[in-house]
């Protein structure tokens, strides 16, 4: 569902990425995790079209991605959130970016996308009257509401209150319950370990450790392991 092969990814002079490769499979969440400035968020962006590979390849259901391909149709991104226009209302937003697929609306998964933001009322607000909460949880409907097979989620919890997490949580749970596939980012190690099934570790654009979660685990803490894996100790990978 999702594979990244030696990809390397500079600016200027520095690697951000350098020949890191992972695969995602069907029923997987997978968590994407690594200190700051280790690569995660320039590793989605190249997955997701939003930036161009110095190196290596990416792909999603099979297919090469690039800016514009046909098979992001069928990827839910948030990365960094939509450009949301501020004067004009959550619902209207929705639209406007619904509109780029050139689809009828509603999308296919309008309802349970917003059952899940919670917006209610405030859907026919300006944006620029929400919250950093009400602005994530309308990121999250606008990633969602296409009824994605496959999900890419930066921080995704970012702004959120505890039940909204937990929301989130059981939503990601059931869609890889139903073969859908998840790669999400997070500094939020101990609500990683609730929903992850598998991880990949990655430190100064390398990759450091990845498989499934149990067993990189052993018995211990996700901070635990990610602190071993980052900083190096003989038995990181468990």
């Amino acid at each position: 569902m999702i594979r990244v092969d030696a990809l390397t990814k500079r600016y200027g002079g520095r690697t951000a990425v350098d020949e890191l490769s992972f695969a995602v499979e069907p029923g997987q969440v997978c968590a994407l995790l690594g200190p700051n400035g280790a690569g995660k968020t320039s590793t989605m962006r190249v997955l997701v079209g939003l930036s161009k590979p110095s190196a290596g390849r990416v792909g999603i259901l099979g297919e090469p991605v690039g800016l514009g391909a046909a098979v992001l149709s069928r990827v839910g991104v948030l990365i960094d959130g939509p450009a949301f226009v501020p004067h004009r209302s959550g619902l209207a937003n929705l639209r406007l970016l619904w509109s780029a697929t050139r689809r009828a609306w509603p999308p296919p998964a309008l309802d349970e996308a917003l059952a899940l933001a919670g917006l209610g009322e405030h859907l026919g607000r300006a944006v620029r009257r929400y919250s950093m909460g009400m602005r994530q949880r309308l990121a999250l409907a606008q990633a969602l509401m296409r009824d994605p097979e496959v999900l890419v989620l930066d921080e995704p919890a970012n702004g959120l209150d505890p039940a909204e997490v937990r929301a989130l949580r059981e939503h990601l749970a059931a869609r890889a319950r139903c073969g859908g596939t998840v790669l999400v980012s997070s500094h939020q190690l101990a609500e990683v370990q609730q929903v992850a099934t598998h991880a990949v570790v990655i430190d100064r654009g390398r990759l450091a450790a990845a498989g499934p979660l149990a067993e990189l685990l052993g018995g211990r803490s996700l901070e635990d392991v990610f602190l071993a894996i980052t900083e190096g100790t003989a038995d990181a990978a468990g």
